[in-house]
């Protein structure tokens, strides 16, 4: 980045931190609709638009270090995709629930709403008994984070990360089984 977002202060507004970090995050943002096919109708730019209209309402100095905004941002992007699949679902009024893995590294928005749906459900639920887990898949999957950014970003070892990751895919598994 030609700026780096590590030390944020209150002087900074959103809109120049967007900036230093929009390539990265339009990577996020590209690799998470990678697999959309070319019918979708959420885009790179606008899945990164989105993320940026729900960190509006909060204020840069809160995030503490890089790794603490990329993970603020990536939550809002997964929540802009929930929102996304939910109206999907709601036109298409129904659908059949899908096998998903955690092996992918995105889900197709417009083909797989069902899909990312029983995610962010089976998310939800993990987040209630076991949330570091379920901040660590959010964090990985729809964040794109690597290791060694979730590690700094949780305040964890790389390899609490690595345990975490496996495990949180063994509880999802069972909760998307069930």
């Amino acid at each position: 980045m030609a700026q780096d977002i590590a030390h944020v202060n209150a002087a900074e507004s959103l809109d120049d931190l967007v900036a230093t970090a929009y390539g990265e995050l339009r990577a996020i943002a590209h690799a998470r609709l990678a697999w959309r096919g070319a019918g979708g109708t959420l885009s790179t730019t606008a899945l990164v638009h989105e993320a940026y209209l729900k960190l509006a309402g909060q204020s840069p100095s809160k995030w503490r270090d890089r790794g603490h905004f990329f993970a603020v941002a990536s939550l809002a992007m997964r929540h802009v995709l929930v929102d996304f699949a939910k109206a999907r679902e709601t036109l298409k009024r129904g659908g059949t629930r899908r096998r998903i893995t955690l092996d992918d590294d995105a889900i197709a928005v417009d083909d797989q709403a069902d899909a990312l749906l029983q995610l962010d459900e089976a998310l939800a639920r993990l987040a209630a008994s076991e949330p570091r887990l379920a901040k660590v898949v959010e964090l990985r999957f729809f964040g794109g984070l690597g290791e060694d950014e979730i590690a700094e970003s949780l305040g964890v070892t790389v390899r609490t990360v690595r345990r975490d990751w496996v495990k949180a895919r063994v509880m999802l598994r069972h909760v998307l089984e069930s």
